[in-house]
């Protein structure tokens, strides 16, 4: 009994929205094995990755917390994908966007005003902008692969941000810890439901994504990132620039990743340290294939995965596992969603049946 392997037709609109779900089951089947191995009770590791974490409304409240730098990093990400732009360095626009944000209150700390959040947020959008612009550069001006240098500017901006903490920016009152002094009332992003962390930064969030839906729907720069991805000759012959695009979605995905990283600092964080993220600007790229690169999608996307943070950090207080599990079950999840993904160009068949498997 043999398998087949063959190609369809046409690619499957089904299997589109199919292979995320399959995915996740092959990821949790393969997590099972996985808790075996390390001596854990599957179910029980199971249970402190997806329910313990949303037992309570702070709980629950977390998952947004945690989802908001991810959702605002993966939607800006979709649009550069979609257009055939492959921008890796969310991680690094996010930390640019909260040094420039948090400068403003790094050097006028006295500033009281209510126009101090706004000009932070805009500060922050800009930062990011700003880093995700050198790649463009490179790219519009010497086709260098944005690929490679939005990715090496990440350890670039990770080197400034230790440079600074380490340095000008340290707090003296704060016993030689390289951190800066807290934020101020006015600094701080408010408190959406008191009593826990989520932020403005998730408000923020969620206009991002249906700001973003509206623009791809309905829009002509949205209509053009996608004639750009799809088919660039025929954009070429529509007029589309196709080095305009690659400068807006660079831009625009980098503004947005500075607005998650400006939303850590002056929300959860409340002051700059040598580490704002654990990795929220690389975690979006997950986000944004498993969401099927749609602004609705990657907010469904965002909240798994923010559950695997809190699972993880969940199952290493509860069961003593290790909290790299929740970099292997995302890394399990992207591996699985590519090879997925075969399914929808390709489709299985045995050789004694006209029966597809599909």
């Amino acid at each position: 009994m043999w398998l087949k392997i063959e190609k369809r037709p046409e690619y499957s609109k089904g299997m589109v929205y199919a292979t995320p779900l399959i995915a996740l089951l092959l990821t949790v089947l393969s997590s099972i094995i996985l808790f075996e191995v390390l001596g854990v009770n599957p179910m029980e590791a199971l249970y402190q990755f997806f329910v313990a974490p949303l037992d309570s409304t702070y709980g629950f409240s977390e998952l947004f917390v945690k989802a908001t730098p991810l959702i605002l990093c993966a939607i800006g990400l979709s649009v550069g994908f979609r257009a055939n732009v492959w921008n890796i360095g969310a991680e690094g626009q996010l930390l640019m966007g909260a040094i420039f944000g948090s400068s403003l209150f790094i050097y006028y700390p006295e500033t009281e005003s209510v126009f101090l959040l706004p000009v932070m947020i805009l500060m922050g959008a800009v930062g990011g902008a700003a880093w995700a612009a050198i790649p463009a550069v490179l790219k519009t001006r010497f086709n260098a692969n944005e690929i490679l240098t939005s990715l090496m500017l990440v350890y670039v901006a990770g080197l400034i941000l230790s440079f600074l903490i380490h340095g000008s920016w340290r707090d003296p009152a704060g016993f030689n810890f390289p951190e800066s002094q807290t934020f101020s009332d006015s600094a701080d992003m408010p408190i959406l439901i008191a009593g826990t962390r989520m932020h403005l930064g998730t408000l923020l969030a969620l206009l991002a994504v249906l700001g973003t839906w509206i623009m791809m729907a309905r829009t002509l720069i949205g209509f053009q990132v996608k004639v750009i991805g799809e088919a660039p000759r025929a954009g070429g012959y529509a007029g589309f620039s196709q080095k305009k695009i690659i400068w807006f979605s660079l831009l625009f995905s980098g503004a947005l990743a500075g607005i998650a990283g400006i939303s850590e600092v002056s929300g959860p964080i409340d002051q700059v340290v040598p580490v704002i993220s654990p990795g929220y600007g690389f975690t979006a790229i997950i986000v944004a294939f498993l969401g099927r690169l749609h602004p609705a999608g990657i907010f469904f996307a965002g909240l798994l995965m923010a559950l695997t943070y809190l699972g993880g950090e969940t199952a290493q207080i509860n069961l003593g596992l290790p909290l790299a599990v929740t970099g292997v079950f995302q890394g399990m999840v992207l591996f699985f969603l590519l090879a997925s993904d075969v399914l929808i160009h390709y489709r299985f068949r045995w050789n004694f049946s006209t029966k597809a498997v599909s």
